[in-house]
């Protein structure tokens, strides 16, 4: 509280930040939760103490929270449905080499 009553506590907190960890090389980031941080550096190096302490991650990605863009569920259809008018995409459409048998 300030000298005159107001509430000071919004305007000294720091900003949330997500937090995504790489468990192995090779392998996709996953999100595993948020943290408060007062830049991006501070941020990476709180991640690593609070997500990474048993040696797990070899990645370490932290995002501002309000810079995080997404779809919105209801034009689900618009981004995941197949593209049918666009037959360059199905993989019927390329030929693979000889030496690709594991496909």
């Amino acid at each position: 509280m300030s000298p005159d009553g107001t509430d000071t506590s919004a305007r000294h907190e720091w900003p949330p930040w997500e937090v995504f960890v790489r468990s192995k090389a090779g392998l996709d980031h996953k999100h595993c939760g948020s943290l408060h941080a007062a830049d991006a550096k501070l941020a990476v190096q709180m991640a690593r103490d609070v997500y990474t302490r048993r040696q797990e991650g070899v990645s370490v990605w932290v995002v501002r929270s309000d810079q995080i863009v997404a779809s919105d569920p209801s034009d689900k259809s618009m981004y995941f449905d197949p593209m049918e008018d666009k037959v360059y995409r199905h993989p019927t459409f390329y030929e693979l080499p000889k030496s690709v048998d594991h496909m």
